[in-house]
């Protein structure tokens, strides 16, 4: 004769803490679970898309100049030419940012100011880990 098993009680402990915006309540994980997946931030994937574009654009001779390609996409030279400079992003930066391991701090703000052109200090200025030769 078989005896009732009794059921099994499983816990699962999830560390947060709780904090309040705007009035209201907001969960706060861990840094360490927020680092494993991958944050794609959507602005700078767009951002970086128009980039290339553009770039293709004047290469192939589509415009003549920065100042018709920004008149014709009804958009501030100033800002074609903050985003047009994500274009000179270290290849392994560029990688990062589409696999959405960019970190907490990289944002269209922060790649739209002024950086280095060298990728060395590039990977220095935003923090990434530096490339062996």
């Amino acid at each position: 004769m078989k005896t009732p098993q009794e059921p099994k009680t499983v816990s699962v402990f999830v560390p947060f803490k709780l904090t309040k915006r705007g009035g209201r309540k907001e969960m706060i994980l861990p840094p360490a679970n927020e680092l494993s997946r991958p944050r794609h931030d959507n602005t700078v994937l767009k951002a970086l898309a128009r980039a290339f574009r553009w770039k293709r654009m004047l290469e192939e001779g589509s415009y003549a100049s920065i100042t018709e390609l920004a008149e014709q996409e009804k958009i501030g030279m100033s800002y074609l030419t903050r985003v047009m400079r994500m274009t000179l992003l270290a290849p392994d930066i560029i990688n990062a940012i589409l696999e959405g391991r960019q970190g907490d701090g990289i944002d269209l703000t922060v790649l739209a100011a002024p950086f280095p052109t060298e990728w060395g200090a590039q990977r220095r200025h935003f923090g990434f880990p530096a490339m062996d030769s």
